[in-house]
């Protein structure tokens, strides 16, 4: 099984990384010139990439299966140039990488100098990285490091970290918080994802005889199976990754300077990270950045074309203290003197308050729960006098 063991690996932004060694698990598909590098999220695996993977390379079959080195024969150098190779992984903490005990050894940027080591590791100079989720947060982190070896970047369903994770309180989320804590084995872990990642009405919808709930149950509960039900120390660790996630505006400048394209991908209906988070991200990175929801290909074309910055972004100039601009057709800025405008930035920020509060009695809960379980009782007999 192809392992990189990183403190093998160490340059001079990893030396100081990785003082026991970590074993990342990896693997490689597809052959060509263009390295595409893919960074999954939160108890993610690399085979959560399988439709990415098919739809970028035309294959889902990992290069270290033997047989298909041997009938992997390509004569012509131009097909082998023009091709993509792409490089998924699985985070420290989940899958058939190694699992820290210590939460101190779960941050972005120490993941991030873990995904260094591996491009390190795999001969890669340079690639376009996609990140989704907390693996957006870590390509952001990677970005900022070692903005000379990104050729673009592209961050699906991103928040800044932080109290920005929490996701929008109601009925719904709170069900699925509840199921998930209690999921002990695959079948429940698959109805769980199942209902975080895809719409009710997405699901129902029959592909010939059945529902795309139940193909991709059989889906999901077959990749849980093979790598495994997270451990609580690789949990708990990739959460405090996500909860102590921030990028200074010295990284974002240096994103920003670096002149790389950027696509900020994010569904519509994501019931965990918000929208409004990963558009206020985009508008940071204006104007490399571009507010889309179509294929990632996109991205890799347009840098291979060198296509302007100001041709790519989609998204309004950010104006003097505000947040997102919006235009009227006339062209005038509606900007903050819209009521309605700062009524919504308003409930925005109290939204946000109220989740950090809730966060807070969140993981002082937690914490109590823990020290009243390690208190034992004494028993006490009765004295004879």
């Amino acid at each position: 099984m192809p392992y990189c063991e990183t403190n093998k690996c160490q340059s001079s932004v990893t030396e100081l990384n990785n003082k026991n060694g970590i074993n990342i698990f990896y693997r490689t598909y597809g052959e060509g010139a263009t390295k595409v590098l893919l960074i999954i999220g939160l108890a993610g695996t690399h085979d959560s990439w399988g439709p990415q993977i098919k739809g970028i390379t035309g294959t889902e079959m990992a290069n270290d299966v033997e047989y298909v080195k041997f009938d992997r024969k390509i004569d012509n150098d131009d097909e082998v140039n023009e091709g993509v190779e792409v490089c998924a992984f699985d985070n420290r903490g989940m899958g058939s990488s190694s699992i820290p005990t210590k939460k101190s050894e779960y941050t972005t940027t120490i993941m991030a100098k873990d995904t260094i080591a591996l491009m390190d590791h795999l001969g890669w100079s340079k690639a376009h990285v996609f990140g989704h989720s907390m693996g957006a947060m870590i390509a952001c982190k990677l970005s900022a490091m070692v903005p000379d070896r990104i050729l673009s970047l592209a961050l699906l369903n991103v928040t800044g970290g932080g109290f920005e994770c929490f996701p929008k309180i109601d009925r719904k989320m709170i069900s699925i918080a509840l199921r998930f804590l209690k999921a002990k084995t695959p079948e429940q872990r698959a109805a769980v994802d199942l209902d975080t990642h895809y719409t009710k009405e997405y699901l129902d919808e029959y592909v010939g005889p059945h529902t795309r709930r139940m193909i991709l149950y059989q889906e999901y509960v077959k990749g849980i199976s093979s790598s495994g039900m997270q451990s609580n120390y690789g949990f708990e660790g990739q959460i405090n990754a996500c909860w102590t996630h921030k990028l200074t505006s010295k990284e974002l400048q240096v994103i920003r300077s670096a002149g790389f394209l950027i696509s900020v991908i994010h569904g519509r209906y994501d019931i965990i990270a918000q929208i409004y988070h990963a558009r206020k991200l985009a508008v940071r990175m204006q104007p490399f950045a571009r507010m889309v929801n179509q294929a990632l290909l996109d991205l890799i074309k347009a840098s291979e074309l060198k296509l302007s910055p100001q041709d790519w972004s989609n998204l309004p100039m950010e104006g003097k203290g505000s947040v997102i601009g919006t235009q009227t057709p006339s062209g005038r800025s509606t900007g903050e003197g819209n009521c309605l405008s700062y009524m919504l930035d308003f409930l925005r920020k109290l939204h946000r308050i109220l989740l950090y509060i809730f966060g807070l009695f969140a993981m002082a809960f937690e914490q109590g729960r823990k020290v009243s379980g390690s208190v034992k009782p004494i028993r006490v007999g009765t004295s004879v006098s």
